[in-house]
C-alpha cells in the first residue's frame, strides 16, 4: 500500500477589501465631521451660564441657529418658522428620534425661542441642548 502525498496548500486571506473598506470609512467620518462643523460657524454670540456643561453629544444632532434679530436657520441656511417646522417635521420622520443643538444669540428675544421650542415639541423632538458658554 502506497500513500500519496499531500499537498500541502498555504492558507492566506486577502486583506486588501479590508484596508479599503477602512479607508473609505475614515474618508466619511473626515467628510461629515467637517460638515458638522461648517453648520456651527455661524457668527452667534452665545450667552454665558455658570452651569453650563461641556458635551460631545453635537454631532449627531440638527443644529438650528437663531440670530439676534430672530431668523432661523437649518446649519447656515436662513428659514422661514414654516419652512423650519416642516424640516424639524421631516428630519423626525427620516431620522428618529430627533435631536435638536441650538445656537440662540445671546440677543435673541425669548419669544422666538419659546415658539422654538413648540415647534420642536410638535414635531417630536426628544431633546434640545442649548449653546452656551460656560461664565
Amino acid at each position: 500500500m502506497t500513500r500519496k502525498k499531500r499537498i500541502h496548500e498555504q492558507v492566506s486571506f486577502n486583506i486588501t477589501p479590508m484596508i479599503d473598506m477602512t479607508f473609505l470609512l475614515l474618508i466619511f467620518f473626515m467628510v461629515t465631521s467637517k460638515l458638522s462643523n461648517e453648520k456651527m460657524k455661524m457668527d452667534i454670540a452665545l450667552p454665558s451660564a455658570r452651569v453650563a456643561q461641556l458635551t460631545d453629544a453635537t454631532g449627531d444632532r440638527d443644529i438650528i441657529n437663531v440670530d439676534g434679530d430672530g431668523n432661523y436657520y437649518v446649519g447656515n441656511t436662513q428659514v422661514t418658522k414654516k419652512q423650519l417646522k416642516a424640516h424639524l417635521t421631516e428630519r423626525f420622520k427620516v431620522n428618529p428620534p430627533l435631536k435638536i443643538y441650538l445656537r440662540a444669540d445671546k440677543d435673541t428675544p425669548s419669544k422666538m425661542l419659546k415658539e422654538f421650542m413648540a415647534m420642536a415639541a410638535e414635531a417630536g423632538a426628544v431633546t434640545v441642548l442649548i449653546g452656551t458658554y460656560k461664565s
